[in-house]
């Protein structure tokens, strides 16, 4: 019997092109580090090689990003491709700040719309508080709301 890897799926299925690198990047990188408890390579800067007189702390939080290869992976995806990357902040930006509630339409479908704008740029990079999100998606409420 073949072992089911999702992971694999998603790369397989998904290939990186130039074109697409910000979509490759939200729809199977970030699935993938996240999925493995890898996010902080996302997100946080690689510390230095602890010396020898390094605390037990400082050598663990090393040794979590001895993973060079992804490391080095992802800087160079970001060097090649953060033009697009940076288009695709202002896309979405741009999307959620101009997104207003239609009279009519259903809270709850436009509140699930600007979730989606919001997880978009936090995927892109962008760090906004989750009281700030909640403070932005009541502020595109109708007045009767």
């Amino acid at each position: 019997m073949i072992a089911f890897n999702p992971l694999t799926v998603i790369l397989t299925q998904n290939k990186l092109e130039s074109p697409n690198y910000v979509d490759w990047k939200r729809r199977n990188l970030d699935i993938i580090v996240i999925g493995e408890e890898y996010k902080f390579v996302l997100d946080e800067v690689c510390p230095e090689k602890p010396g020898d007189d390094a605390t037990t702390d400082e050598q663990k939080a090393y040794q979590k990003w001895y993973m060079e290869s992804t490391y080095d992976i992802l800087e160079n995806l970001k060097e090649m491709f953060g033009d697009q990357n940076r288009a695709a902040k202002q896309t979405a930006m741009k999307a959620l700040l101009n997104t207003k509630m239609v009279e009519g339409s259903s809270v709850r479908d436009h509140v699930l719309k600007m979730m989606n704008l919001l997880n978009e740029l936090e995927v892109l990079g962008v760090n906004i508080d989750k009281d700030k999100q909640v403070e932005m998606i009541l502020e595109t409420l109708l007045d009767s709301f």
